[in-house]
């Protein structure tokens, strides 16, 4: 039997793990039931076991009986969204204010069942580190791993990730050499003024005023400030002031979001906020305050090693389903930063249905779980020289 037909046939186990993450979602950092699940479901599956990670990460380990060779990370995410579902299925969330709208539900499934395949089938030489992540959503959920010691207790020589795409275009895989998603930085600018009646506007200095200038100010940056060439996009996502309607208020705050896909073009951008947010504080003689975080960096894939992870994808899906002549996205991922540490690949893999993630009624296709988990069973064994 081939990898995906011996995944194939534990599929309803999978899809019954699956729905039951999706049914009781947790937020970043907040994973203790379903970290509870994956440490269960290892040890019933004979794997080694660690955790202390991330606070709520789990690291399962498989050592090959083939004796000493590399150790390949496979990852895995396992936190949903502070957002509600609409998708009215049986399984869907139990908890108001989360929901699985990413599907990292079903990336947590697909690598219990890479894990289950291994375990039993451990005919390679070196070892198998099969890592759960919490806290990918911008809370940096894979850079808490790294601090813990995560590659110093398991220098992984290579490591692989996967992400689900909703394009109706089930599993075509497509993996992009070098930048593949953008770094993102989060921003709050805080504006404080003076506060008055509104009907004596002149005894203010209305952050309003200053904060709706200052974000039409902001889009210019990208315009005239990258090369038309590069890649970035600035958005204000949030804009929070006032109380009352005949109130100036005192303060108002914008908050948004940069991606690039070069870190000087990040840091650029950057730079010109700064100097924005000080044009606009003297113009309106208000207070302009700046919090500017990188929260993740531009995933790049070592492209040495994206026809390996290519080949691995086309054992289980066929060669014709499989692209690496792609476009990068600029939506961003924290796997970069375990890249950063470690060179490796990080793929998109299509099921069926197109309403996107973050959308409260995304869904996604359990038909996927049985192929994601054997691409993912693959390259481990490909890296390691099983048959």
């Amino acid at each position: 039997m081939s990898v995906l037909e011996k995944i194939d046939s534990f599929k309803g186990e999978l899809v019954d793990i699956r729905r039951d993450i999706h049914a009781h979602p947790e937020i970043g950092f907040e994973e203790v039931r379903t970290s509870a699940i994956v440490i269960e479901k290892l040890k019933s599956y004979g794997v080694e076991v660690h955790t202390g990670f991330g606070k709520t990460g789990v690291i399962g380990v498989i050592r090959g009986t083939k004796g000493e060779g590399k150790m390949i990370g496979v990852r895995a995410d396992m936190d949903a969204l502070p957002m509600d579902e609409t998708t009215n299925l049986p399984y869907s969330s139990k908890v108001p204010g989360k929901f699985h709208g990413c599907g990292h539900d079903g990336h947590t499934t697909m690598l219990l069942g890479a894990a289950r395949y291994l375990a039993a089938n451990p005919d390679f030489a070196g070892t198998a580190v099969m890592i759960f992540q919490p806290a990918e959503e911008g809370l940096g959920g894979a850079r808490q791993m790294i601090a813990d010691g995560l590659f110093e207790k398991f220098p992984c020589d290579e490591i692989y990730g996967m992400h689900n795409s909703p394009n109706g275009k089930p599993f075509e895989v497509e993996i992009k050499p070098g930048a593949a998603m953008a770094g993102a930085d989060f921003f709050d600018i805080h504006i404080t003024g003076v506060g008055s009646h509104a009907a004596m506007p002149e005894h203010s200095k209305d952050p309003i005023v200053a904060a709706t200038a200052l974000v039409q100010a902001l889009q210019s940056i990208v315009s005239r400030n990258v090369k038309p060439l590069k890649s970035a996009v600035l958005s204000v996502t949030q804009i929070h002031a006032g109380t009352a309607y005949n109130v100036v208020p005192e303060k108002a705050t914008i908050t948004g979001t940069v991606r690039f896909l070069d870190r000087e073009v990040g840091k650029l951008v950057k730079e010109r906020m700064e100097a924005v947010c000080k044009g606009i504080a003297a113009t309106y003689d208000v207070d302009v305050r700046l919090d500017h975080r990188n929260a993740f960096d531009v995933l790049m894939n070592t492209e040495e090693l994206v026809a390996g992870y290519a080949e691995a994808a086309a054992d289980i899906v066929g060669a014709e389903n499989v692209f690496t002549d792609v476009e990068p996205v600029m939506g961003s991922e924290d796997f970069a930063d375990m890249l950063a540490a470690a060179p490796g690949v990080y793929c998109r893999i299509g099921h069926a249905g197109t309403v996107p993630v973050h959308n409260p009624g995304f869904t996604f296709d359990d038909n996927l779980l049985p192929v994601g988990a054997a691409i993912m069973a693959r390259i481990v064994e490909r890296r390691l020289g099983a048959a």
